[in-house]
């Protein structure tokens, strides 16, 4: 058995999720995709996968095995590439994870220049509003805004971004523009979760020494940027929302700034990756490339007036 080509079948198929779509990934047939994994954890003596009628699921001991399947094949690469005297090209595949305005304005646009670098680097860009699982849905890296939840990442952070507090011209013909936080009483929010069922924070607000909150009425819940935007523009109530995707409407007059002086804390920005070995040589150098294409457009790691 060839036992790195093995590897790649099976991560192919805990990756992929079932031995359909990691045949085609392949370019092999369905039966040696198959054959190829129960061999594997024949000659292991453990089940690596829990297979049903519409997809696989790894063990407890599979994911395992998928982490260090990741480090053999990501050192075998490399050591294929040692010797080479011509500029290095990074080969294989990438799966990272962003928000869909951070890809859509900044990353995708410039991709083609990394891309024409690298040919043979095949890179999967997932724009999931939930919390994707990293290291359980085979990500490399992800990109990250807002506070940071899981301590079993590696995180690098890149910068900060300015919120910016906003309603739609018609919103504030109803209610006022307010001038001060004591006007927001007359106000309504659209209020931001990341889980339905969760609280609102509030409306948020920088005191002496950090931030406050200040619980505010509101009709309409949303749990992604999209639709957070759209409420906005339908007058359905302020918003406190990245100012690195809004400029476009507030230029045009579709938004505007309210309470200028009274910004939330400037959110961070922030890559993760999961913690092994080894990070491959691809992992790397992409991340130091989004570094770069991201770095004009963040402001400071450290937000002012954070306590």
């Amino acid at each position: 058995m060839d036992m790195l080509e093995t590897c790649r079948v099976f991560v192919a198929v805990a990756e992929l999720g079932g031995f359909t779509r990691a045949a085609d990934r392949l370019g092999q047939p369905k039966a040696s995709v198959s054959l190829a994994v129960r061999r594997l954890e024949a000659a292991l003596g453990t089940q690596l996968l829990h297979r049903t009628t519409r997809r696989v699921q790894l063990t407890h001991d599979g994911a395992a095995f998928l982490e260090r399947c990741r480090d053999l094949l990501d050192d075998a690469d490399e050591l294929q590439a040692m010797f080479r005297t011509e500029p290095r090209s990074l080969r294989g595949r990438l799966r990272v994870d962003m928000s869909s305005p951070m890809a859509a304005r900044y990353v995708i646009p410039r991709l083609g220049e990394f891309l024409d670098r690298h040919p043979q680097l095949e890179i999967e860009i997932g724009g999931a509003e939930r919390r994707v699982d990293v290291a359980g849905e085979g990500y490399d890296c992800v990109l990250r805004i807002g506070a940071i939840l899981d301590d079993s990442l590696v995180a690098r952070p890149l910068g900060a971004l300015r919120i910016v507090n906003c309603a739609s011209p018609d919103y504030l013909r109803r209610f006022g523009t307010p001038r001060r936080i004591e006007d927001l009483a007359a106000h309504r929010l659209v209020h931001f979760v990341g889980t339905f069922g969760q609280r609102s924070a509030g409306w948020e607000y920088p005191v002496a020494g950090g931030y406050a909150n200040l619980p505010m009425p509101g009709a309409v819940t949303v749990n992604n940027a999209a639709a957070y935007t759209a409420a906005a523009l339908a007058g359905l109530g302020l918003i406190q929302t990245p100012a690195i995707g809004m400029r476009e409407l507030l230029e045009s007059g579709q938004l505007i700034e309210v309470l200028a002086d009274f910004p939330a804390e400037p959110m961070p920005v922030t890559l993760l990756y999961p913690r092994r070995r080894h990070l491959p040589l691809r992992v790397r150098m992409f991340m130091d490339w989004m570094t770069d294409v991201l770095a004009p457009h963040l402001g400071a790691s450290q937000p002012v007036g954070a306590g």
